[in-house]
């Protein structure tokens, strides 16, 4: 009984179908609406970004990181300079300047 009465329906709005004129209306009325969700997104990323330069500056992040960085490469050699292969050290280091370049130019 419902598929009929869809059938129904869908036949009638298909033949008296009528086109109306735009003339542009729809675009001026999108471009006159507020963008509310940009600009909250632009206040979320601001607070976000200034957060965590607070914190990293506050939490002495700089230090950590060296710290980190230079444990990670004394342990390396420490540990590993007699298996090091200089080709493969050579090609990681090639990879990490080519995705160091191609992040920093999508930030340009």
């Amino acid at each position: 009984m419902m598929e009929n009465e869809d059938k129904l329906l869908e036949q009638f709005f298909t033949n008296n179908r009528k086109k109306i004129a735009d003339d542009g209306f729809s675009r001026r009325v999108m471009h006159r609406l507020p963008d509310h969700s940009r600009r909250l997104s632009q206040l979320w990323t601001a607070f976000s970004v200034t957060l965590a330069l607070v914190l990293f500056v506050t939490l002495d992040g700089l230090q950590l990181v060296l710290d980190a960085l230079r444990e990670t490469f004394n342990s390396t050699f420490q540990n590993g300079v007699t298996d090091l292969d200089p080709k493969s050290l050579l090609i990681a280091v090639v990879v990490l300047l080519y995705l160091a370049y191609r992040k920093i130019s999508t930030l340009a």
